[in-house]
This record gives C-alpha cells, structure tokens and sequence, in this order.
C-alpha cells in the first residue's frame, strides 16, 4: 500500500496538453525565422514599381505568392541550420537557435524542410504560373545548393545571396506577368549586393579579434579580408544610386499630368537611404537588413518618404 502511494504521489510527466509539447512546434517556428518574413515583402516591388498593385486579382496574387515564397523560404532556413547547427554552437548568437540549442532534432529539421521544399514549388504550379513554380523551385534549389557546397566559394557566396534577394523582388511580377525593367533588376540586384557585402563586412569586423571563431560560425570569412569586403559594398553601393539615377530620369521632368517630378525627386531620398545605410555598413554594425532598418528611426523614415515619393511618381499625382 506504501509503494502504491507514493507511486500515485510521484510527479507524473506532462502530457500532451503541458508547456512541453508547445516546444518543438515553437522550436520549427522559430527556426523558420519569421522575423526574416518581412524580406519577402520585396514581392509588391515590381508590381508596386508598374503601379500594378492594388486590383483584386494583384493583391490575391501577390499573398499567395508571398505565402509561397516565405514557406520555400523557411525550409532552406530548417535545412541550413541543421547542416549547421555544430557551427552555430559556436557562434555568440546563433548558438541560441532551437537546433544548435537542441530544442529542434536535427532529423525534425530535415524533414520539415525537405517537405517544405517540395511543396512549395507544387503548389505554386498549381495555384500559380508555371514560371512563377519554375522561379521559386530554382530558388530552393539554388539555396540548398548554397548549404550545401557555394557558400564555401569565394564571391560565388555574395552572388548566391543577392540573387536570393533579387528573385524576391521579381517574383511578384513574373506572376503578374509584369514585364520586368532592366534598371529595376540593376538597382535591386546592386541594392541587394549592397547590403549582403555590409553584412559579410560587419560579421568579419565584430569577429577579427579571433581567427578560430570565424572559421567557426562561417568558413569563408577567414578567406575574405575586410578591405575586399568594403570594396564590394561601396561598389554596390554606387553602381545602386548610378542605376536609380538612371532610371529616375529615363522619363525625363514630369510624368503625365504630375504636378511635381516626383520620380526625379524621389533620388533624393534614395541616396540619403543608401548614405545613411552605409553608416552601420562602416561602423561594422551592419547585420540582418530588417534589423537595420526598423532599429534606426531616421533610416525608417528616409524609406517612408521615398516609398511616398515613388507612389506619388506611380499615381501619376
């Protein structure tokens, strides 16, 4: 009878409706980064740039395609952080991350990834265009092979990233069947560039006090100097604002029935953006694009005036 009780008085585990079972779905949550979501907000870019953006039929479209995108997204980020999770130990942030911390099995990671990877591209064909599938497919494969073997190639690495950025930006005309500017893909690929060199920059600066630490948390920084790196985002950086510029005054003075040159003017803004970006860039603060720019209210607001300058020019107003 004693041992009965104090088998009935023993604290039994939680069952499925305790704090544990919440955390491996929180753990994939996380790992899916939705923080990062918001980059996939570059898919209203083309057609926000046509002035193609608010019909029905666009606005269904583009949440679709931004639902898609964002699930392709987060089954390269499951893949990558599993591949990488010894590394990320050894990082002062990323260690926190549910697989490298053990919250998410490496196993779990893969699966839910590798199902994320190839329903994403299913269902694009089917709810979508078959460029818009053929796109995002690329796109997964183009990422996998990134964690699998280009992000140990020098330059190929910052090329892999920046086209990453650039088939956001023009997935949502390629399923709007938007014809895409040449200048649109300068500046955004060149913008794209821009930000994953200051990045690379920002990581290798915080770390250069340890060689092994580098090579820890990503392989290719012990390869890159910081001089070539700060090349780069200053040669994107100009070829950016030269390729906006460019495409600013490609309609020369003002549009049909504006009352002011809002295209023209809206450099304005995109250069004090670009300048005031390049801060955090030469300081070594530069991380995660998102990060920099709702974390400094003066760049949040040059982007708000330019975004309003730029629908101005679309609206024809």
């Amino acid at each position: 009878m004693a041992d009965r009780t104090a088998l009935l008085e023993r604290p039994q585990p939680p069952g499925p409706s305790g704090p544990t079972s919440l955390a491996l779905p929180l753990g994939l949550l996380k790992t899916a980064r939705p923080r990062q979501w918001v980059k996939n907000v570059l898919v209203v870019a083309a057609p926000a740039a046509a002035g193609e953006l608010f019909s029905r039929h666009s606005l269904i479209q583009l949440a679709l395609v931004f639902a898609l995108f964002t699930a392709a997204a987060s089954a390269v980020y499951l893949i990558n952080d599993a591949r990488d999770a010894d590394a990320d130990r050894a990082h002062p942030t990323k260690c926190r991350r549910p697989v490298a911390a053990g919250q998410v099995p490496v196993a779990v990671a893969y699966v839910v990834g590798g199902l994320l990877a190839v329903l994403a591209p299913v269902a694009a064909a089917a709810l979508c265009t078959p460029l818009t599938a053929g796109l995002i497919g690329a796109y997964v494969v183009m990422q996998l092979a990134y964690c699998v073997s280009l992000k140990h190639v020098l330059v190929v690495d910052l090329a892999v990233v920046t086209t990453g950025f650039l088939m956001r930006a023009m997935i949502g005309g390629v399923a709007l069947g938007i014809p895409l500017s040449r200048w649109f893909l300068i500046t955004t690929g060149f913008g794209a560039l821009f930000m994953v060199s200051a990045k690379r920059y920002s990581e290798a600066v915080q770390m250069s006090g340890s060689s092994e630490k580098l090579g820890a948390t990503r392989a290719l920084l012990t390869e890159y100097t910081t001089g070539y790196l700060r090349f780069v985002w200053q040669l994107a950086a100009g070829v950016a604002v030269l390729a906006y510029c460019l495409w600013a005054m490609e309609s020369g003075g003002t549009a049909n029935g504006s009352s002011l040159p809002w295209r023209q003017l809206s450099m304005a803004a995109f250069v004090l953006a670009v300048l005031r970006y390049a801060v955090f860039a030469d300081r070594g603060t530069a991380g995660e694009p998102e990060d920099v720019v709702l974390r400094d209210r003066a760049l949040a607001v040059i982007g708000l005036v330019w975004i309003a300058m730029y629908g101005l020019a679309v609206a024809d107003w």
